[in-house]
């Protein structure tokens, strides 16, 4: 070993890292300084790793109680899910497909194929037209005649579907996707982010519609595929892989830590955290939002102590019921609803999307998740004690899959609760992110990461916390 490598490993293990916050973007951070061999501490405020990430049983099955997959795009959560020895638990979700409830009539339907956002590329396909009707798709076919005029620069969704399309395909098929996928309302996300391509394909089509079967026709090089993967036996494998691995290198992993403040100490940081501060040449903040500015404020100039807007607060309650009478899976793999129409906003039939939930709980159990709460709004369940929120995930579940469910069904039930961060698509969220990222990255040994900046999701939340890290290491060793 030449004299500068050794003295550069040395130098790695002399340097100290905090990371606050155990959900994947910080365990990321810190797999990054430990693969160096960097000393590195991980400091959680609640008792488990993981974040959104949550697994627990339920009536004896283990499941999911927070994220369930991840999104195919970019390669870089299947990269770290093969890097950990989990290839094999990949699995793909039942391709049957969801479907919209809360139409007129009490109707539901499944959800059209091939649309982005919910946009249709053809208004007239039976699919779609049995969302929304002979006058909806009449009125959605004036966007093929309307002349192209500021086709491209609209940066409201909703604004520009309600305009080439009509109410109808806005209300009944892109705002039970909105809500669902983002828990945003249409008029909040920029089409440029939540559909990168739609605004070119729109300026070469001429149309909406046209815009979308561009984007949705085969094309060489595309890989078919599902656009979501899981893993058998659930999503917090990759949590428990991440953890062993950390603490073989040497890792420091302390959960029930929360972490008071940050101080300046020297050319690096005191973290107060209980009785004992700690001190670290380096810091990464990998909390949620509003705990991340709170540490974050005193030392980024400009960077407010509070968020401009929360994120929406969202209540997943997982149910197990015993109801043979869901064996045919009714509405698929899940509903969801088209907004005012139901006290829930979605719901994923878990034992029909999950061949390994399916396998798990065995005869007569299905497995549901019903989602309360959106961006705006509270979620209906706030100030309900567990047994009223399972009563009512019930009532609930019973009527957006079109069965009948009593109380007497449940076998078991788990309530997570979580405080999301804005949608990345949010109109305007973008370049103010940028700018807080910037601020951030101007005072030395210091990052931050996390949905609140990389966007909701692990296909964006694991190449910002690998890029992040990778800023701060270099840094750290070098200057």
């Amino acid at each position: 070993m030449s004299d500068d490598l050794e003295g550069l490993v040395d130098h790695a293990h002399a340097t100290r890292v905090a990371v606050i916050g155990g959900g994947i973007a910080g365990l990321l951070a810190a797999r990054e300084f430990a693969k160096v061999g960097m000393t590195v501490t991980l400091l959680e405020a609640s008792e488990r790793l993981g974040g959104a990430i949550r697994s627990g049983e339920v009536d004896g099955i283990p499941l999911d109680l927070g994220a369930e997959s991840f999104a195919t795009r970019g390669g870089h959560v299947r990269r770290l899910v093969d890097e950990l020895g989990l290839g094999d638990a990949v699995v793909a979700p039942n391709r049957a497909g969801a479907w919209v409830a809360g139409l007129p009539g009490g109707r539901a339907a499944p959800l059209p194929k091939g649309g982005i956002l919910g946009i249709p590329a053809n208004p007239f396909a039976d699919d779609v037209r049995r969302v929304i009707g002979w006058g909806g798709a009449w009125r959605a076919y004036l966007d093929r005649l309307r002349p192209p005029l500021t086709i491209g620069h609209e940066r409201s969704l909703g604004r520009l579907v309600r305009s080439r399309l009509g109410r109808t395909v806005l209300d009944r098929l892109v705002a039970p996707v909105t809500s669902g996928v983002y828990s945003a309302r249409p008029d909040d996300i920029d089409p440029d982010i939540a559909a990168p391509g739609l605004s070119a394909a729109l300026t070469r089509a001429g149309s909406l519609t046209g815009a979308v079967a561009e984007l949705a026709a085969p094309r060489e090089g595309r890989v078919p595929g599902a656009a979501v993967l899981g893993l058998d036996g659930g999503m917090g494998r990759l949590v428990d892989a991440l953890a062993a691995e950390l603490r073989a290198q040497g890792a420091d992993l302390r959960t029930g830590s929360p972490v008071e403040r940050l101080e300046r100490h020297g050319a690096g940081w005191r973290i107060v955290a209980g009785e004992e501060p700690l001190v670290a040449d380096a810091v990464v903040v990998a909390t949620d939002e509003v705990a991340a500015r709170r540490l974050l404020a005193p030392h980024v100039p400009g960077l407010a102590a509070e968020p401009s807007t929360p994120g929406p607060v969202v209540h997943i309650v997982t149910l197990v019921l015993d109801a043979p009478e869901l064996d045919a899976a009714p509405r698929g793999t899940g509903v969801l609803t088209v907004p005012g129409a139901f006290r829930a906003k979605a719901l994923t039939h878990a034992s029909a999307k999950w061949g390994w939930v399916r396998d798990r709980a065995g005869s007569r159990r299905h497995v549901v998740r019903v989602s309360f709460g959106a961006q705006g709004e509270p979620p209906v369940t706030d100030g309900m004690d567990d047994d009223e929120i399972a009563a009512l995930a019930v009532e609930q579940a019973g009527a957006l899959l079109g069965v009948p469910l009593t109380r007497a069904q449940l076998r078991g039930f788990a309530i997570e609760r979580f405080a999301q961060s804005q949608p990345a698509a949010t109109i305007g969220l973008r370049e103010a992110t940028e700018r807080t990222r910037g601020a951030i990255r101007s005072v030395p040994a210091l990052g931050a990461v996390g949905a609140w900046l990389a966007g909701t999701g692990l296909a964006q939340v694991v190449p910002d916390a690998l890029e992040e890290a990778d800023r701060v290491r270099r840094g750290a060793l070098f200057g």
